[in-house]
């Protein structure tokens, strides 16, 4: 079977430009390329209007490399316990800066028995030197689950379409790979034959504002015969031996909230029944607590430390070396780029503008202190108080720019871009466990995270199949 090449070498796919060619042609109005798009729900609930006038393009060998990189990388991190701490996750997560509480709260769960299949979504740039894995949020409480609506929405367009029927493109429905995914983790606790009952669980905070997504997913969920509840865990009983919300039996719930906002003893009081159900069998969880673990910024920053180097193989090591960033926890010393011993908080002063501080536990942006946005002593400042604590830095990864439609219509705009690609278990979604991917673009080449909250715009993307049409 022929091997997918590394991320770094697979050839890039010339439609964009090609497109960007056909719409100039066409005098295409960015406004109109947009308006179905606009004008559909369940995807605006999400993304508010913000969307960019052209799509994304793969090449398949693109697809095929960037999927096989990520699902070895996923590999790796699920069997860190193994490989560096004797089978102990409670020691990972200790590790890698969850406190005792949440700790306790990811082993009882990777004890509990269901399995955790791949199921992920990459925070990736491409570099002069092919795509970099930024982070890999291991979990089910994806973002962009809802992002193939944006696809159907722009192919109303006569020219996206009549272009994409031309070379042959296709795109993953994202939202029908994760309810595969669903199916195939929680399979004790789903009957196909039925309408099985899924509780959407989100924090209380945090379901005041992502309510109306979950109703997003909820309306799909419908449409792929599940019945699933939006809810948070305050809104969920322990009756009669089993979880209901609003009066109905639970067969799975379906995690939204984060083990980062189980941070008191209280916190994982208030969750008690709802693991206590899944250890004892009752019910299912996607995903289980310890999924976060896996994708934990420290996880990252171990395939990365020079120290780990004999937990992995030479063909790991080649992925990990090519394909991650360097990346290491904040501690008094540590290898530098080129394997050598050095005091961390000197190197990252002198290469501040090539350095990125993240902490290990938070999401979506927060927290973190792009080095090349703040003055000499706000980073100083900022490294010394994370020395020994739940950060890591990172190598700064210069994405290059990607050419899309201006938004007046004349003319062209370069934007830096954040491709999130959707990654499965290829045996249960079939082919390279490519699930999608939803972009997000910045016109700042200085961003430091491109972000919805950071102003950013999304974009769908299609990959070459090579089933192009063929030209009378």
């Amino acid at each position: 079977m022929k091997q997918p090449l590394s991320s770094s070498r697979a050839p890039r796919s010339g439609l964009g430009a090609e497109y960007l060619d056909l719409l100039k042609q066409r005098q295409a109005d960015p406004a109109e390329l947009t308006r179905h798009v606009i004008a559909d729900e369940l995807v605006t609930v999400a993304y508010k209007g913000r969307f960019l006038a052209s799509p994304v393009f793969l090449s398949a060998e693109e697809r095929r490399s960037v999927s096989a990189d990520l699902y070895q990388i996923h590999r790796l991190l699920t069997e860190l316990p193994e490989r560096l701490f004797g089978g102990d996750t409670a020691a990972l997560a200790r590790a890698v800066g969850m406190t005792e509480i949440q700790a306790d709260v990811v082993r009882r769960a990777a004890a509990a028995g269901q399995p955790l299949l791949p199921l992920a979504r990459s925070d990736l740039y491409r570099s002069a030197d092919g795509f970099k894995l930024l982070e890999l949020n291991i979990t089910s409480a994806l973002g962009g689950f809802e992002n193939a609506g944006i696809n159907r929405a722009m192919l109303m367009h006569p020219v996206l379409a009549g272009f994409v029927a031309e070379h042959g493109l296709a795109y993953a429905d994202t939202f029908e790979g994760i309810v595969k995914m669903l199916y195939a983790e929680c399979a004790t606790h789903m009957d196909r034959e039925s309408r099985p009952v899924v509780a959407l669980v989100d924090w209380p905070e945090s379901f005041k504002s992502y309510e109306p997504r979950l109703k997003v997913m909820a309306a799909l969920f419908d449409e792929a015969g599940i019945d699933a509840v939006p809810c948070h865990v305050g809104q969920i009983t322990d009756r009669d031996g089993r979880l209901d919300v609003a009066g109905r039996a639970i067969d799975v719930l379906y995690r939204f909230f984060l083990v980062e906002e189980i941070e008191t003893a209280a916190d994982a009081e208030f969750v008690e029944p709802l693991l206590r159900a899944f250890e004892e069998g009752r019910v299912g969880m996607f995903s289980r607590f310890d999924s976060e673990l896996y994708g934990n910024k420290g996880a990252l920053a171990m395939l990365s430390d020079d120290h780990n180097r004999s937990a992995f193989t030479a063909e790991e090591q080649s992925c990990i070396n090519r394909f991650l960033p360097w990346t290491r926890h904040v501690r008094g010393t540590a290898t530098d780029g080129a394997g050598e011993e050095v005091d961390l908080v000197k190197y990252a002063v002198a290469h501040q503008e090539d350095l990125i501080l993240k902490p290990t536990l938070l999401h979506g942006g927060s927290g973190i202190v792009p080095g090349w946005t703040v003055g000499p002593k706000e980073w100083l400042a900022a490294l010394t108080a994370a020395v020994d604590g739940p950060y890591v830095v990172q190598q700064r990864i210069r994405p290059i720019p990607e050419v899309f439609p201006a938004d007046d219509g004349v003319g062209t705009q370069e934007l830096f871009l954040n491709w999130g690609v959707f990654l499965t278990d290829p045996q249960v979604t079939g082919a390279d466990g490519y699930n999608g991917c939803l972009v997000r673009g910045s016109t700042d080449p200085e961003v430091g995270v491109v972000s919805m909250t950071g102003g950013a715009r999304v974009a769908c993307s299609f990959y070459e199949t090579g089933e192009a049409v063929a030209s009378a």
